[in-house]
């Protein structure tokens, strides 16, 4: 009996020895399966990654990044109709990588039944080609639902009733091309409603809503609360600064508000000159922190200029600094190193910073008659390399 029992002890069971077999041919063919799958899944990658390059212009990157979500291979007729539609409308490359890269999914939409009737709405106000194209690559995502007719339709309905025109109806959608994505019964109205209440004339809010519709885009608490913020700064809701300041304050939060106004005081300006400068003209808090910074930087260390005349013209935060205000200074200040401004000639800012492009380069033609062809070959030069270079280099080199 011993015997039998250790014989059956040392002996190995026969049922364990099948089943690992069993195991071993399972992990085999799971292996294998796994194999085909991520062979499939390789080749589908591999059509899709090829598909936006070759075909969208989306860059290696983007297009990798795309393709673990998006599988193009099951549908390229429907991608090629897409594209032929986009080339129609007059896409160019870059647009059409633009559009794609944000919103990949739309060489997926179906190009009668979505995307043409989508292009139709918008002809049908007068818009152009060129300014359909802009509108579809600003928002890709909202244009390739089915659900853009109904709310388009109802927005430029809505947006007809208020503003009486299409030409202001189109104005407030090249502002603001997600108007058309808004109930705008629901967001507008209400709004709207309560600025006549407080006393801003009916034809400035129009204008706001044709030229700043994403003013009045926000809940009706929130948009109560920053009324009545603008208000205890003493806004006057008579006068068009008054919604000015609304857009400036609706347009951030109030840890942007505080951050830019941190910014400020580091340039040594006080709460009383920041409330003052946003009271002439509420734009300059709009700019992001770095512009603030970058110009303010120019502006005082490159040209010298003292805090309170920077507060007098906070517009010049609302400027392009590297298109408008370092090289027409820079200009400014070749002239009064030369001793080609008068004495008593103030920096006149109207003329070198208010004006525009054409009528700034007549201006000093006309001003430096003698002087214009050397005063122009250099302003082109400083137009050219402020927008490939910083304040800081700006700084450190000579002006000439």
């Amino acid at each position: 009996m011993l015997f039998n029992f250790i014989c059956r002890a040392t002996l190995p069971p026969a049922r364990p020895y099948i089943t690992c077999c069993h195991a071993l041919l399972s992990s085999s063919y799971q292996s294998s399966l796994f194999t085909t799958k991520t062979s499939r899944s390789s080749n589908q990658n591999s059509f899709t990654v090829t598909y936006l390059i070759n075909s969208c212009g989306v860059s290696p990157e983007s297009a990798n990044l795309t393709s673990r979500r998006l599988d193009l291979s099951k549908s390229p007729n429907t991608a090629d109709s897409v594209l032929a539609l986009f080339n129609k409308q007059g896409f160019t490359k870059s647009q059409l990588s633009k559009a794609v890269s944000k919103h990949p999914r739309i060489l997926l939409s179906d190009p009668e039944k979505t995307l043409l009737p989508n292009f139709k709405i918008l002809k049908s106000l007068g818009l152009s080609n060129a300014e359909l194209v802009r509108i579809l690559t600003l928002i890709p995502k909202s244009f390739a639902s089915s659900k853009f007719q109904d709310t388009a339709l109802h927005s430029v309905e809505y947006l007809r009733n208020v503003l009486g025109t299409d030409d202001k109806v189109v104005s407030a959608i090249k502002r603001f091309p997600l108007v058309l994505t808004y109930n705008l019964q629901v967001y507008a109205t209400e709004n709207i409603q309560l600025l006549l209440e407080v006393g801003v004339p009916e034809l400035t809010v129009k204008a706001m809503l044709a030229q700043q519709p994403r003013t009045f885009f926000t809940t009706a608490d929130r948009f109560r609360k920053v009324v009545r913020d603008v208000q205890e700064m003493g806004f006057e809701p008579s006068k068009l600064r008054f919604l000015l300041a609304v857009h400036a304050v609706r347009a951030m939060s109030k840890t942007t508000w505080d951050t830019k106004v941190e910014v400020y005081k580091k340039w040594g300006w006080s709460k009383d000159e920041i409330l003052m400068a946003f009271e002439k003209y509420p734009g300059c808090m709009i700019a992001s922190t770095d512009k603030i910074t970058r110009i303010l930087d120019f502006l005082v260390n490159t040209m010298g200029w003292e805090r309170s005349f920077i507060v007098q013209w906070p517009i010049v935060f609302c400027f392009s600094l590297e298109k408008r205000v370092i090289p027409r200074c820079l200009v400014y200040q070749y002239l009064e190193e030369k001793g080609l401004i008068e004495e008593e000639e103030d920096f006149c800012f109207t003329k070198w910073l208010m004006y525009s492009e054409t009528k700034f380069l007549k201006w000093v033609v006309k001003r430096y008659e003698e002087e214009a062809h050397e005063i122009l070959k250099l302003y082109r030069r400083h137009l050219n390399e402020a927008n490939g270079s910083t304040t800081s280099i700006l700084r450190n080199r000579d002006v000439i």
